[in-house]
């Protein structure tokens, strides 16, 4: 179980996962930046909890997912989506309720923009952690705990960072909205290469 090329492999996948980690984490620390920390824990425990499930989902179908044809380009556009919804929330001034709470249902929505954007980031992340564990089943089960792990840690963080620094939030939308452009170019270009 615990032979150098596991190893190695499992080595592979924790720096696949600390590069990649990083999108999906400035996405869930911009959704929950304006929650009461009480809901911001339990935002990220679900959200967290529901790429856990997703990414475990598609790394048993990883390597079928390869074939099918505008998946990342349909994966842009759900992120597009989630940048829309996020520019219009950046926009305007922080909505709170007369006991300074976060407005109802705030909790529910950055629920929802989370598991949307792991749903349409996590494809990059899922098959290169697939690639790198080869064989290893355990280290492609280790691979992706470590990498909603390290998504969790990041994001707190990330989420503490909004509330005191407005503008990194802004930086962050442009980091969330280059990917998005990325799975829309590269998913297009799949998808033109395979009509034409």
């Amino acid at each position: 179980m615990f032979s150098l090329s596991s190893l190695m492999a499992l080595l592979q996948v924790v720096l696949i996962d600390i590069t990649l980690a990083g999108d999906n984490a400035v996405v869930v620390g911009l959704a929950v930046r304006r929650l009461e920390a009480s809901q911001r824990r339990i935002a990220v425990l679900t959200g967290v909890g529901a790429a856990a499930v997703i990414r475990l989902a598609l790394a048993v179908v990883a390597t079928k997912m390869l074939a099918i044809i505008g998946l990342r380009f349909a994966g842009g556009l759900l992120l597009l989506w989630v940048c829309w919804k996020m520019y219009r929330e950046l926009r305007r001034p922080d909505v709170h309720d007369e006991d300074g709470a976060p407005a109802p249902g705030a909790l529910r929505s950055a629920i929802i923009r989370i598991i949307v954007a792991d749903l349409s980031m996590s494809l990059d992340n899922v098959l290169a952690v697939a690639g790198a564990a080869g064989e290893h089943i355990w280290v492609l089960v280790s691979g992706l705990a470590i990498s909603v792990i390290l998504m969790a840690v990041a994001a707190t963080v990330i989420a503490r960072l909004l509330d005191r620094y407005r503008w990194i939030a802004w930086v962050g939308l442009l980091v969330v909205l280059g990917v998005a452009i990325e799975l829309i170019v590269g998913g297009g270009h799949e998808v033109l290469e395979h009509v034409t």
